[in-house]
């Protein structure tokens, strides 16, 4: 996949991951970040799991960065809440 796949992927699937966490967006970069981010975190995830991770610019794959936002969005919210 392209670099722009990745960041219109990101952009997709970082923004629906906010909205499912945060009930907005976070603002375009950081939603693009969060959803290559997401993409990664969910390829690892799913691949661990004897799955599919991300295959190309079609819907699983917006599935899996999706789920892989929200598995790292939880994470990360754990780990800074309990510093603060």
């Amino acid at each position: 996949m392209s670099i722009l796949g990745w960041i219109i992927l990101g952009l997709i699937s970082g923004w629906s991951a906010s909205k499912l966490f945060y009930r907005q967006g976070s603002g375009c970069l950081l939603d693009v970040v969060l959803g290559i981010v997401g993409a990664f975190v969910g390829g690892i995830l799913f691949t661990g799991a004897g799955g599919t991770g991300v295959t190309g610019f079609n819907l699983w794959s917006m599935f899996v960065a999706v789920i892989g936002a929200v598995v790292f969005l939880i994470i990360f919210h754990t780990i800074v809440d309990r510093r603060g």
